[in-house]
Parts: C-alpha cells; sequence; structure tokens
C-alpha cells in the first residue's frame, strides 16, 4: 500500500543529529580524562602518604627522638667554643667586634624569646680577653666545636642507612674542617654588615630615591642571606657529611621540609614563650635560658633528622626491586669516582 506523497517533495528520511554524536564523544572523552587526572591525583596522594608514613616509622626504628636530644645538646655545648673560635679569627684578622656582628646574625634566625634568653651570654664570651686564645685553648674550643659536626653526621648516617667507612681520626679532621669553613663564612658574612651602613650611606648620595624607597628591602635582604647560608649549609651537611653520596635532587625535598617545618616551630615555639616563659623561669630558675635554647635546639635537630628520613624514603621507593639503600649510594659514589 502507498503511502499519499505531496507532488515534488521527497520522503522524510531520518538522519542522525551530528551535533549531538560529537558532543557525546567530546564529553565522553572529558569524563575519561578527569577520571585519568583524578588517578593521577589519587596516586600521587598514596605515594606522598607511604614515603611520609615509611620516613616517620623509620625516624622511630633509627631512635630518632634520643638522635634529635643528642644533636641538641652538642651543639649547645658546641656553641660557645665555636664563638671562641669566632673571636680568635676576628681578632686575627683585627677587629673582634666583627664575631659580635656574626653572633647576631647566626641568632636573629632563632625566635627573638629564644635569643633573647642566650644573648647576654654570648656577648660575655665574645667580648671577654682570653691570653690563651691562640694556644691550647683554642684548639680544645675548636675540638669541642666540632662535636656539633659529629653528631650531625651520626644521624645522617643512620638516616641514610649507610655505614662510615673513613677512619675516626679523618673524620674528626674533617669536621674541625667544617667549623672552620662555618667561623670564615660567618665572619664574611658580619663583614658585609659592617660594610652594610657605609655602602647604603654611598648609595644614598648617588641614587638617593632608590635608596630611602627600598630601605626596608634591603632590611629583609640581609634576613635573606642568613637563610640562603643556611640552604647552602644544609645541601653541604646532606650531600657531603654521610657516607656515600646523594644527587642534588635526591636531597632537595628534605631540605626543603627542613626549612618550612624549622620556620613553622620557631614562630610556635615563640608564640608559647610570650605567653608561658614564665614557666620555664619558675621550674628551671638560673637555668632557664639554657632549658629554653635546648628545646628549641632539640625541635630543629628532630625536623632535620627526619628531613634525612625523608629524602632516604623518597630514594628507597625508587629504587629497583632486590637493590638496598647502602648498596644505592655505594654505587653512587663508585660512579663519582670513576
Amino acid at each position: 500500500m502507498l503511502h499519499n506523497i505531496a507532488p515534488g517533495r521527497p520522503p522524510h528520511v531520518e538522519e542522525p543529529d551530528d551535533d549531538l554524536a560529537f558532543s557525546s564523544i567530546i564529553s565522553e572523552a572529558s569524563a575519561r580524562c578527569a577520571d585519568s587526572q583524578a588517578g593521577v591525583f589519587v596516586k600521587a596522594v598514596r605515594y606522598v602518604y607511604h614515603v611520609v608514613e615509611d620516613a616517620f616509622y623509620t625516624f622511630l626504628a633509627d631512635d630518632g627522638w634520643a638522635i634529635a636530644s643528642h644533636i641538641a645538646l652538642s651543639t649547645l655545648m658546641a656553641l660557645f667554643p665555636f664563638l671562641i673560635v669566632l673571636t680568635a679569627l676576628a681578632g686575627f684578622f683585627g677587629s673582634k667586634d666583627l664575631a659580635d656582628q656574626a653572633a647576631g646574625l647566626f641568632l636573629q634566625t632563632w625566635p627573638k624569646q629564644v635569643a633573647d634568653s642566650l644573648s647576654s651570654e654570648v656577648h660575655d664570651v665574645l667580648t671577654t680577653t682570653r691570653s690563651d686564645i691562640l694556644t691550647i685553648g683554642a684548639a680544645l674550643a675548636l675540638y669541642f666545636a666540632s662535636n656539633g659536626v659529629e653528631a650531625l653526621r651520626v644521624a645522617l648516617n643512620r638516616a641514610y642507612a649507610v655505614i662510615e667507612p673513613r677512619r675516626w681520626y679523618w673524620l674528626r679532621l674533617e669536621s674541625i674542617g667544617y667549623t672552620l669553613v662555618a667561623a670564615f663564612a660567618s665572619l664574611a658574612m658580619a663583614f658585609l654588615i659592617v660594610l652594610g651602613p657605609l655602602i647604603l650611606e654611598y648609595a644614598r648620595s648617588h641614587i638617593p630615591f632608590f635608596v630611602e624607597s627600598n630601605e626596608r628591602l634591603l632590611f629583609y635582604a640581609r634576613y635573606g642571606i642568613t637563610i640562603s647560608a643556611l640552604v647552602v649549609a644544609l645541601f653541604i651537611l646532606h650531600a657531603w657529611l654521610p657516607a656515600g653520596r646523594r644527587g642534588f635532587l635526591q636531597i632537595l625535598p628534605g631540605i626543603v621540609f627542613t626549612m618550612v617545618a624549622s620556620l613553622i616551630s620557631g614562630i610556635v615555639f615563640g608564640q608559647y614563650l610570650t605567653r608561658f616563659a614564665s614557666n620555664y623561669v619558675t621550674m628551671y630558675a638560673g637555668l632557664a635560658s639554657v632549658i629554653i635554647a635546648l628545646v628549641f635546639l632539640y625541635f630543629i635537630a628532630a625536623i632535620f633528622v627526619y628531613g634525612g628520613e625523608l629524602n632516604a624514603a623518597i630514594i628507597k621507593s625508587r629504587l629497583p626491586h632486590g637493590v638496598s639503600l647502602q648498596a644505592a649510594q655505594s654505587l653512587k659514589r663508585a660512579d663519582s669516582q670513576a
């Protein structure tokens, strides 16, 4: 039976809607891309969680809290011998004021409440005249100052799971060398600070608008130099102080964590001391300033040790199956020597 069709008009044929098909393809592709991105994000979060968890449990297994207390006590005991060495070197160069400037530069990275508790003792050490400073006293001060470096070496060797193959006397000489380098670097930065007002005055006479409008920037630049020196020191410690060798990118995460966590810890501890510093005075009496500095150094040392454990956990997570962390670092060292 034929349908009635109007003359001159073609029969109606159902054709697929091209726009609708194209939109469905785009939406399906977008959904797949979103699912893929979500999957990558979940994997990244899971990886970070496992690395952080592994670093924490390794920190506990390596007696991280005890090592942190060892570093804190060794650092505090090495601080004043280090200042004595600093004073001797500054006197050798003809300006003992440089040692005072260097100590102030070092203490300005600490919370104000902690730095104030030690500033008077530090000033007494730096201004006291000693007759044996260039004889046996300086040698003993240098030896005891290097104990802080040795404590850091023990912590990093445990964190990176390496066994120290070098002789103890070479290690001690290396620690003394690091101590001297730190002292010279501190004096160099202090010298720049002493020259700062002269440079500022000279620049003000030539470009007054620029200097007057950027004094605050120059003020913060002083802190920037100190923080940069700390970052360089952390790179040196992680790369060369423990046994084995590690690449730049392998130690970068732990250094970033150490800097950020130390900043947060300093702010929080400073706020705590602002409200409850009297508790230390009533509990420890004349030892309050020492205990405050010791507690602060304990927190910083724990963060430092965990930074090493974090680097080790990341390195371990990327190793091929069957390769240990110690063997990987030994292979890197052998390759660099070859």
